[in-house]
């Protein structure tokens, strides 16, 4: 998918970012205006994230795992609560720096779409690759490479509105 693909597929969609950190919200935001988002929500914890997705129906979330109030772990057993919540198919990015073998072996049962390790850094800066394991059924058995955090972005988004 070519940047121009990317950045028109991406500025038409709804983004929430869940972080305590506000600088990291704010990494985040700017990393993801800089591939042509052009609307972002936030929020600062798991109860906040609840009610931005309630309200404002985002067409993706990007959450950390370790939130006050709500941890990203219990906002994704909620969001994936087909009788409980109303967007049971959200897709979810799990950007974190609590990568260890139970957190992530969770989050797959959970069903999020990634999981992506902080410190994140503005695209074009990373040069390793990063294989992303796509857990939701529709999804299944799909790997996908990428060499940054904006075909990261964009190929989660790409395969989500197929």
């Amino acid at each position: 998918m070519s940047a121009k693909q990317a950045e028109k597929l991406i500025e038409n969609l709804g983004i929430l970012i869940v972080d305590e950190s506000m600088y990291m919200r704010k990494l985040t935001r700017m990393m993801l205006m800089n591939i042509g988002a052009k609307t972002i929500y936030e929020a600062a914890d798991g109860v906040a994230a609840l009610d931005i997705i309630r309200t404002a129906n985002p067409d993706v979330a990007i959450l950390d795992w370790d939130l006050p109030l709500l941890s990203g772990a219990q906002v994704v057993r909620i969001v994936r609560s087909p009788d409980v919540f109303p967007k049971p198919h959200l897709p979810i990015i799990m950007l974190t720096a609590s990568a260890n073998r139970s957190n992530v072996a969770e989050a797959m049962q959970l069903g999020v779409h990634e999981f992506l390790l902080k410190p994140t850094s503005p695209p074009g800066n990373r040069r390793e690759k990063v294989s992303v394991n796509w857990s939701h059924p529709a999804y299944a058995n799909r790997h996908i490479y990428a060499r940054n955090d904006e075909e990261i972005i964009a190929a989660s988004l790409a395969v989500d509105q197929r």
